[in-house]
C-alpha cells in the first residue's frame, strides 16, 4: 500500500469516525449524516435545540455550481490534484484539540499573549450615530451609520462602521472585515445582501488601510515622536515582551463588540472576511466565542500546506500570519507537530450555537489556492463533531471550496452558501 494510499484511508476513517461519534451520542441516523460531508444537515445549527429553520418540513437545499470550465483550462494539474506535500501526511495529530479544556487553555495562551495577561479589553468606543460615510454611499436600505472610534497605543485609532438597516432588525450583528487593501466591491454586495435580510452589520478594515490609513503613529523608541503609517511588515520595532502589535489587528473586534452587546445585545453574532480579514476572522472567532457563526474567506492555509499552495508559491501569508513573526503566539499547547491554524478552525467552531464555514477559491488569483484543503476537510470536520457529541447544534465545521471563478474575492457563489448557512439557522431571540 503506498502512502497516498494509507492516507487516503485514514480520511476515510476519519468520516466513518464521525458517523460513529454521532450514533454513540444516541442520534437518529439522519443526524449521524449531518455530522459528515454532504449531509443534510451539516452547516445547520441551532441555539437552545429549537431545531433548524425548514420549508415543508425539510431545509432548503445547499446552493450548488459547477466548476467554471473556462477558467478550469487556463490552469495546470496542480489546481485540481492533490499535492505530492500531502502524501504520507496524518493529519490527525496535528490537531492538537482533543477536549474541550483543551480550547480553554489554547484561548487562554492566545488572550494572554496578545494582552499580556490583562484579558480581553472591556473598554467601549467612543460613538458618533448618524455620520456620513463616503465609503458606503451606494448602500440601500440604509437606516443610520455609527462610527465607533477605538483608541489603542502609540497614539493610532481604529474606526469601525456600524451600520443600521431600514428593515426591521432581525437581532442578529454581522461583523465584515475587509483584507489588505481590497476594492470594496466585495464588501459593498455582501453589506447589501446583510443589510437585505434585516442584518445589523458592523465594518472593519486593516490597521492603516482604507479609513483606517492615513494617520501617524508613535515611535516606540522616542515617545512623542510621530512617524509615517506604517505597513504591516514594519511594525516589528513596535513588538516587545510588554506589547503585541496583534492589539492593532483585534482589539478593535473586542471593544466594539463589547458597545454592542451592552448598547443593544445582538442575539446572534456572525463573522465574514476575506484574504486578511478572512485571517482576522480566523483568529477572532477561535478567541472570542461571542462569535457565532463565521465565514472565514481566502485567508488561510495551515501551516503545513502554506508551501503547497500552486500560485502563488509558495502561500505563506502576510506578517501577521506567520509563526516567524509571532512565534509566542502561533504555539500550541500540544507538544509536538500540532498546527495552530487547524486548532483555530476547531476553537472557532464549537460550543453552542457555533460553527465554521471555510471558504477557500480553487483558482484565487491571490493566494490559499489549489485543492491542498481537501486532505484536512474531514479530520476538521469530525474533529469538530466528536467534540460537540454529535450534535451540530453544539459546534460543526465544514470548508467551501470555490471553483465558480478565478478571482481573489467571495463570489456571489460562495456568498449564496453563506446566505443559505445563515439563513438555515433557527436563533432564538
Amino acid at each position: 500500500m503506498t502512502d497516498l494510499d494509507a492516507s487516503r484511508r485514514k480520511v476515510l476513517g476519519g468520516v466513518l469516525g464521525g458517523i460513529g461519534a454521532a450514533l454513540a451520542a444516541g442520534l437518529p441516523a439522519g443526524a449521524a449524516h449531518a455530522a459528515v460531508p454532504g449531509g443534510s444537515g451539516a452547516a445547520g445549527v441551532v441555539a437552545g435545540g429549537s431545531g433548524v429553520t425548514t420549508h415543508g418540513g425539510r431545509r432548503p437545499p445547499r446552493p450548488v455550481a459547477p466548476v467554471n470550465q473556462e477558467a478550469a483550462a487556463r490552469f495546470g494539474p496542480e489546481y485540481r490534484t492533490l499535492p505530492t506535500a500531502v502524501a504520507g501526511v496524518d493529519v490527525e495529530p496535528l490537531i492538537g484539540i482533543a477536549k474541550a479544556e483543551d480550547i480553554a487553555a489554547r484561548r487562554q495562551k492566545m488572550v494572554d499573549f496578545i494582552w499580556k495577561g490583562a484579558g480581553l479589553p472591556s473598554a467601549v468606543p467612543t460613538v458618533e450615530t448618524g455620520v456620513s460615510a463616503p465609503e458606503f454611499a451606494s448602500l440601500t436600505g440604509v437606516r443610520r451609520i455609527d462610527r465607533l472610534t477605538v483608541p489603542l497605543q502609540y497614539k493610532i485609532t481604529a474606526k469601525v462602521y456600524d451600520i443600521l438597516p431600514r428593515k426591521a432588525w432581525n437581532r442578529r450583528l454581522a461583523l465584515y472585515h475587509n483584507g489588505h487593501g481590497e476594492p470594496l466591491d466585495t464588501m459593498l454586495r455582501t453589506v447589501q445582501a446583510l443589510l437585505d435580510r434585516g442584518y445589523r452589520v458592523m465594518a472593519y478594515a486593516m490597521p492603516f488601510h482604507h479609513w483606517n490609513g492615513g494617520q501617524q503613529i508613535e515611535d516606540p523608541r522616542s515617545p512623542g515622536t510621530m512617524l509615517p503609517s506604517p505597513s504591516h511588515r514594519e511594525l516589528v520595532p513596535w513588538e516587545s515582551e510588554t506589547f503585541s502589535t496583534l492589539t492593532f489587528f483585534l482589539e478593535p473586534l473586542v471593544v466594539t463588540l463589547n458597545h454592542a452587546q451592552a448598547a443593544y445585545r445582538p442575539a446572534s453574532v456572525e463573522m465574514l472576511g476575506l484574504s486578511g480579514g478572512g485571517w482576522t476572522t480566523t483568529v477572532y472567532a477561535a478567541l472570542d466565542p461571542r462569535v457565532n457563526h463565521s465565514y472565514p474567506a481566502a485567508g488561510s492555509l495551515p501551516f503545513f500546506l502554506r508551501a503547497a499552495s500552486p500560485k502563488p508559491s509558495p502561500t505563506t501569508g502576510d506578517w501577521e500570519q506567520t509563526r516567524a513573526s509571532f512565534p509566542g503566539f502561533y504555539s500550541s499547547i500540544t507538544a509536538g507537530t500540532a498546527d495552530d491554524y487547524l486548532e483555530m478552525y476547531v476553537m472557532a467552531s464549537v460550543g453552542e450555537n457555533r460553527g465554521q464555514l471555510q471558504i477557500l477559491n480553487r483558482f484565487d488569483d491571490c493566494c490559499f489556492n489549489g485543492v491542498s484543503h481537501r486532505v484536512y476537510q474531514a479530520p476538521v470536520r469530525d474533529r469538530v463533531a466528536l467534540l460537540a457529541g454529535g450534535r451540530p447544534e453544539r459546534g460543526r465545521w465544514d470548508l467551501l471550496e470555490d471553483a465558480t471563478h478565478d478571482d481573489h474575492t467571495i463570489s456571489p457563489h460562495a456568498l449564496s452558501v453563506i446566505l443559505w448557512d445563515l439563513d438555515t439557522v433557527n436563533v432564538t431571540t
